[in-house]
């Protein structure tokens, strides 16, 4: 069998899982892990399925931390939506196992909102309004990913990789809910040209919420014309991305690499721009500039979207990015100006993130004079 029919048998049973469960599943669940991460991706405008080669991969695409060798890594972000109300934290640490063809790591994320007021008990049983009851709570979604790459032996320029991920999410003592699921990538490098492929949630991803809400939460819910929830199961559908990059020299050490990526999702029509039903095609683009691997320009654009306006009117936005970067040795950082969070409401967010990479040399005893 070719690859090429192995690759259509392989999409028509990705379609086929997502089918099964759509009619059964929200059209946006575990959305915190849809952010991104690290200044780099968000100046590119999130395309970096087929140009990720680093311990970010373990978020990107998992195939492209086969790129990084011998190499240890570490990975950190921290920002934040809505003037600091919400916070949004990542951190990852890549290292090589077995031998020189693979690599594993482990990712964190957080989003979680803080000293949220919990005014149930606002009012005592007098019906007297007492500010010393109230109390804070926080709400918080949780992601640890553990990921495997593998750099192919045999076929030059492949890599493929997969990411277990268990997600915790909490709203204080009222709910939680604790999710398995499964990523899957490669890549693959012909020449310049790079592509690459990622299936999130391939196996689709499960979320059983448990609710804990004591009588007198559920007496002031009633009382407010809340509905009481009851325990459940959420499903986070699959979703397919191709990508494809092509590296160019310019002059003498000058450079740069731009990137496409495709998000196609199997639950109907969205509002991107390529609209269908039940699959849905939303484009990112990226290109960075970069002069000896030591300074890089990007930009990107991605949230291509149309919506109706207070006229009735069908209007088309996106989401621009900017960014750049530094390397000084073996540390990298980057800085991107963009809208972390949904285009049309959040702020223009600044990201900054670090990566460092440490050769496995340093970790070797010295031999003793």
């Amino acid at each position: 069998m070719n690859p090429l029919s192995r690759i259509s048998k392989l999409l028509l049973i990705f379609t086929a899982l997502s089918g099964a469960v759509m009619a059964q599943a929200p059209k946006f669940s575990n959305e915190f892990l849809a952010i991104g991460v690290g200044a780099r991706a968000f100046g590119l405008g999130g395309a970096m399925v087929a140009g990720t080669d680093d311990v970010t991969g373990g978020y990107w695409n998992p195939a492209g931390m086969g790129i990084a060798g011998d190499n240890f890594q570490v990975a950190l972000m921290h920002a934040e939506y809505f003037a600091g109300i919400a916070k949004y934290d990542y951190a990852a640490i890549s290292a090589p196992i077995i031998d020189k063809y693979t690599t594993a790591a482990f990712t964190f994320i957080r989003f979680g909102v803080d000293d949220i007021p919990n005014t149930t008990e606002l009012i005592d049983d007098n019906g007297r309004i007492n500010y010393d009851r109230v109390t804070a709570f926080t709400a918080a979604d949780y992601s640890f990913q553990f990921s495997f790459a593998r750099r192919s032996p045999k076929v030059q320029g492949l890599r493929y990789g997969g990411t277990v991920k268990v997600v915790y999410r909490h709203v204080g003592d009222f709910a939680n809910s604790w999710g398995f699921g499964l990523d899957a990538g490669a890549q693959y490098d012909l020449k310049k040209w790079k592509f690459g492929l990622m299936a999130r949630d391939v196996t689709s991803t499960f979320n059983a919420w448990t609710f804990t809400l004591n009588d007198r939460t559920k007496e002031v819910w009633r009382a407010t014309g809340n509905e009481i929830p009851n325990n459940s199961l959420e499903i986070t559908l699959p979703k397919l991305i191709l990508a494809a990059g092509k590296r160019f020299d310019v002059y003498r050490k000058f450079g740069l690499y731009t990137e496409f990526d495709f998000d196609l999702t199997f639950d109907g029509k969205r509002p991107v721009l390529i609209k269908g039903d039940p699959i849905s095609i939303e484009p990112k683009w990226g290109l960075e500039l970069f002069y000896s691997d030591f300074i890089f320009v990007r930009f990107g654009v991605n949230n291509i979207q149309d919506y109706t306006d207070d006229d009735g009117k069908a209007v088309w936005s996106w989401q621009p990015n900017i960014g750049v970067g530094v390397r000084i040795k073996g540390f990298y950082i980057d800085y991107a100006l963009t809208d972390i969070g949904d285009q049309s409401v959040a702020l223009f967010s600044n990201v900054f993130s670090l990566r460092v990479d440490l050769h496995r040399d340093i970790f070797k005893k010295k031999e003793k004079s």
